[in-house]
């Protein structure tokens, strides 16, 4: 899933998560974890198992969702179902 030009920041936005590959270079957007595992997988990840995030993922409330911490769940469950697809 490691590749050079791959996905290394993202942001709390609109109920769901926003990816970057590179400054300004948005990749994928995904309301649920299935469609964020699924840009992850096609885009892959530029650090391996870690991205950036914006301050915007630690206020996700302020950004759609119902919870502070509720981007930071939806992206550990979609990279939880990316894990479950390696192993298989």
């Amino acid at each position: 899933m490691l590749k050079e030009n791959g996905i290394d920041f993202i942001t709390a936005h609109n109920g769901g998560i926003q990816m970057y590959a590179g400054l300004g270079n948005l990749v994928g957007w995904g309301k649920t974890a299935k469609h964020i595992a699924y840009v992850v997988e096609t885009k892959g990840l530029k650090y391996g198992d870690y991205v950036l995030t914006s301050s915007t993922m630690d206020f996700a409330d302020e950004e759609g969702f119902d919870h502070y911490n509720g981007a930071k769940e939806l992206w550990d469950e979609a990279m939880a179902m990316l894990t479950v697809m390696e192993n298989e």
